[in-house]
């Protein structure tokens, strides 16, 4: 299984000849909270039902009609069509942490322009020199554990994941306690956004509660730690090859520099989102290859035949078909981006559907790729469903890790590469398996990742 696996092809957006008509209301909408309670309080359950009402349902957050996605190619509608743009409560609530100006929350001559800047980082060509900083990273992480001791997989997971962004793209020396905070803000920022997403209180965000105070530090903290990177780099005068030298140097449309606000936003939008569904995507790993360890002995098989005992390299990633298919199915059970919002630009439809202009849609990856309407076995980890006799047997949009259109993600082949690597690397030295007092349940907020999950590494 590879990135290009699954990419899909372009999508009717509609029947074009069917009346179209509205979308039904899903039911145990509270008054004044109409659906928001239930998303705070079992959301994956609540979207995973909603197929069960309609390929398009009608939800009420607080005030607000939303209108809910459930069939895959719908969603591939969705994405493609420019009668919908990024926007909707997700981007609303993420412009708080990501700004307006970056690449993750611009729309239109902005986005294409920004596209434009960032692409270059990480073109397929480019990957190959990232090869020996990841191997570093993905090798010292295991050199940092000890057989028998307990392992913090979400502080490790986040560390790996920002050194290897930074390194990478930043150039930068990024020390662990900056990786530390970076984990302890991101952790609390998007756990509150997703909060003032689905329950929209507005005004009573800005009291002065503990929880809302603590946000407000978390937040700040980010903020504080980009600027200090960028002012970091100003000072040294240095313009190495990477993404943060092409910001510095970028134009506008008017061929003036770009202003200090939009690098800033940039510079959020390629640390923050990045290395948050990377972490939380190392976290489901680890899980999975305590949980399956068949699956763990059969990576570690794989990186023996494939790199000849050797440590494995960058160079190895590509005949790692195993392991990269344990990835692929990890992101299917458990996306670490789980909720996408757009919102409609015009009078338009989705399927027989009608959608106002304004309107805003909401549909859930994680609903998507364990529906049973398109995976046998829905629930199973079952990485040979992306062997190619079976995977073309997986409905188109049903599995789009990365999204598609002029939204998908810059940094399909940067991610997954050190996804597989760092899986290679730490099935090839570790068994594992989880300690008392650890909690593998999810944690449901922007993204998808265990609770606290711990493991205890063991050698094979």
């Amino acid at each position: 299984m590879t990135v290009e696996s699954v990419r899909p092809e372009t999508p009717e957006a509609t029947t074009g000849t069917t009346e179209l008509r509205e979308p039904p209301l899903a039911g145990g909408a509270l008054p004044g909270l109409g659906h928001g309670l239930r998303l705070v309080r079992d959301p994956l359950a609540f979207m995973s039902r909603l197929r069960d009402h309609g390929d398009v349902v009608r939800l009420r957050l607080g005030p607000k009609t939303v209108y809910a996605v459930t069939a895959p190619e719908l969603t591939g509608a969705l994405a493609l069509n420019p009668d919908f743009k990024i926007d909707g409560p997700l981007w609303e609530s993420l412009e708080g942490l990501l700004g307006k100006e970056g690449v993750a929350t611009a729309n239109g001559p902005r986005h294409r322009r920004q596209r434009r800047t960032i692409q270059p980082a990480f073109r397929l060509d480019a990957i190959p020199g990232y090869g020996p900083i990841m191997e570093e990273e993905a090798h010292a992480l295991t050199e940092r554990w000890r057989p028998g001791e307990t392992v913090d997989c979400t502080s490790e997971s986040f560390r790996v994941a920002v050194r290897i962004a930074a390194r990478c793209l930043l150039r930068g020396e990024y020390m662990d306690e900056r990786a530390e905070r970076l984990s302890v803000d991101l952790a609390t920022v998007f756990r509150g956004m997703y909060r003032r997403m689905v329950i929209p209180l507005g005004p009573l965000y800005r009291l002065p509660f503990p929880a809302n105070r603590e946000f407000n530090r978390a937040l700040a903290d980010l903020h504080l730690l980009v600027d200090e990177i960028v002012a970091e780099r100003r000072a040294s005068g240095q313009k190495p090859d990477d993404l943060l030298t092409a910001l510095l140097e970028a134009k506008d449309d008017n061929g003036e520099p770009i202003g200090e606000q939009e690098i800033h936003d940039q510079v959020v939008a390629i640390l923050t989102p990045g290395s948050e569904t990377v972490a939380s995507t190392i976290m489901w790993l680890l899980q999975v290859l305590a949980e399956h360890p068949e699956h763990a002995e059969k990576v570690r098989t794989e990186v023996e035949s494939v790199s000849g005992g050797r440590p494995v390299g960058f160079e190895h990633v590509r005949s790692l078909r195993h392991t990269n298919n344990v990835v692929v199915e990890a992101m299917r059970l458990r996306p670490a981006v789980w909720i996408l919002t757009r919102r409609a630009v015009t009078d338009t439809a989705l399927g027989e559907y009608r959608i106002p202009a304004g309107a805003d849609i909401v549909y859930s990856p994680y609903a998507i790729q364990r529906d049973a309407r398109s995976y046998d076995r829905h629930l199973d980890f079952d990485p040979d469903r992306w062997l190619p006799e079976r995977a073309k047997d997986v409905p188109k949009y049903a599995m789009s890790p990365f999204s598609v259109g002029n939204r998908k993600c810059p940094s399909d082949h940067f991610s997954m590469t050190q996804l597989s690597l760092i899986t290679a690397a730490i099935s090839a030295k570790y068994r594992f398996e989880q300690v008392a007092g650890s909690n593998d349940t999810t944690r449901v907020g922007i993204t998808l990742r265990p609770h606290n999950l711990l493991l205890r590494p063991l050698p094979w």
